[in-house]
C-alpha cells in the first residue's frame, strides 16, 4: 500500500497567505475604528465615557495574555491564526447591535481578545515565512495590514455617505473576513519552530526586548490613538462637514502604508537608529501640526506625517526581535508584541479621560510627546 505525502508548498504561498492574514486582521480594527464617531454619537457619548467603554478593550487584551501564548505554543500560529481572525470579525456584529455603554463594553472585551490573539499569531506566521526567506519582510506585512486600514476608513467613508447603519457595515465585513479565513488557511506555515523541551511556556523578556516593547509601546500609542480619535478629531476640532469625517483617517492610514512598504529599503539605506529617530520627529510635527493648525487641509497634512513617521517603527522592532539570541523568536516577538499592543489599547483610553478633563487637543499635543 502504497502512502501519499502532501509536498511542502512553495515559500511565496506562505507568504501569500500570510499577506492575506495580515490583510484580514487589519480589516477587522479598521472596519470598527471607522464608525466609532457614528457609535459615539447612536449612544450619546462624552469624549470621558467614550474613553471608558474603550478601556473595555485592553481589558480584554490583558486577560488573553496568558492564555493566548499558551494557545500559540500548543497548537501552532495557524491554528491559531484561524481562530484568532474568526472570533476577531465575529465580534464585529455585536458592536455594531449593541444598545447601550454596557453592551458595548461586553463585546469590546471579547474584541480585545481576540485581536490580542490574532496579532500574536499572525506575526509569528510571519516570523515564520521570513525564516524561508532569509531576511526581513515584516515591514511588507505590516504594510499592508496599513493598507487594509486605509480600505477600512475608505469603506466606512461610503458606509457613512450612503447611510448604512454599523451593524448591517460590520455583518457584512464579518461575512468577508470569514470567507478569507476559509481560503487562506490551506496556505499558511503548517509548523512554527520547534521549541526546546526545556523552555519554559512563559519567559519574561531581557532588558534588550524591554526597550524594543517600550519603542512600539510608544509608537503604538501614538497609532492607536489615530485610529480611535482621528474621526472624532475632525468632526469636533476640525469641524469636517459629515463627509469629511474619515478623511484625517484615510490620510494617516495612506501614509502609514506607504512608509512601510518602503522601510525595509530605508532602514538598509540609511541605518536603523536614524530611521526611527526620523520617525519620531515626523510623529511629533505632524501631531502637533493639526493640534497648531485644526483645518481640513491642516490637519490633514499633520496627519498623514504621523502616518509616514509611525510606519516603519513596529516592522523594525518586531524584525529585531525576532533575531533575539536569548530566546526562540516566537517567544521573543509574542513578549514585544504584548508590551507594544498595549500602547496601542491603552492610547485611546488615555486621550479620552485627558479630553474630558481639558480638551482633544490638548490630549492631541501629549501623545505627540511620544515622538
Amino acid at each position: 500500500m502504497q502512502i501519499s505525502v502532501a509536498a511542502p508548498r512553495p515559500r511565496h504561498v506562505h507568504r501569500v497567505a500570510v499577506s492575506a492574514s495580515f490583510l484580514l486582521q487589519g480589516l477587522c480594527f479598521s472596519t470598527w475604528a471607522s464608525r466609532i464617531p457614528t457609535v459615539q454619537q447612536r449612544l450619546h457619548l462624552s469624549e470621558t465615557a467614550l474613553g471608558g467603554v474603550l478601556l473595555a478593550v485592553p481589558v480584554g487584551l490583558l486577560v488573553s495574555l496568558p492564555l493566548t501564548g499558551w494557545l500559540v505554543s500548543r497548537y501552532g500560529s495557524r491554528a491559531m491564526t484561524v481562530a484568532g481572525v474568526l472570533l476577531y470579525a465575529g465580534v464585529l456584529p455585536l458592536l455594531g447591535l449593541a444598545q447601550n455603554p454596557t453592551q458595548l463594553m461586553a463585546a469590546l472585551v471579547v474584541f480585545g481578545f481576540g485581536s490580542n490573539m490574532a496579532n500574536i499569531s499572525v506575526n509569528t506566521q510571519g516570523v515564520g515565512v521570513e525564516a524561508l526567506y532569509g531576511k526581513s519582510i515584516l515591514a511588507t506585512f505590516h504594510g499592508i495590514w496599513s493598507l487594509a486600514g486605509f480600505m477600512g476608513a475608505a469603506l466606512g467613508t461610503l458606509m457613512i455617505r450612503w447611510g448604512i447603519s454599523p451593524e448591517q457595515h460590520f455583518t457584512l465585513m464579518a461575512s468577508v473576513i470569514w470567507l478569507g479565513v476559509g481560503l487562506m488557511r490551506p496556505y499558511l506555515v503548517p509548523a512554527d519552530a520547534p521549541r526546546p523541551a526545556d523552555q519554559p511556556l512563559f519567559v519574561l523578556p531581557d532588558r534588550a526586548l524591554m526597550l524594543l516593547g517600550v519603542l512600539a509601546f510608544c509608537s503604538l500609542l501614538s497609532e492607536g490613538t489615530m485610529f480611535d480619535w482621528s474621526g472624532v478629531y475632525f468632526r469636533k476640532i476640525v469641524l469636517a462637514q459629515n463627509a469629511w469625517v474619515g478623511l484625517g483617517f484615510a490620510a494617516f492610514m495612506s501614509m502609514m502604508a506607504t512608509g512601510r512598504f518602503i522601510a525595509d529599503w530605508f532602514a538598509n539605506r540609511f541605518g536603523r537608529a536614524r530611521t526611527l529617530q526620523l520617525s519620531g520627529l515626523l510623529t511629533t510635527a505632524g501631531l502637533s501640526l493639526a493640534v497648531a493648525w485644526p483645518t481640513l487641509v491642516m490637519a490633514s497634512l499633520g496627519f498623514m506625517l504621523v502616518g509616514l513617521g509611525v510606519s516603519s517603527v513596529v516592522p523594525l522592532v518586531y524584525s529585531a526581535a525576532g533575531r533575539s539570541r536569548t530566546m526562540p523568536a516566537g517567544v521573543a516577538l509574542a513578549a514585544v508584541s504584548t508590551v507594544g499592543f498595549a500602547g496601542f489599547l491603552l492610547g485611546p483610553p488615555l486621550i479620552g479621560l485627558i479630553a474630558g478633563q481639558t480638551s482633544l487637543r490638548v490630549s492631541f499635543a501629549i501623545i505627540a510627546c511620544m515622538g
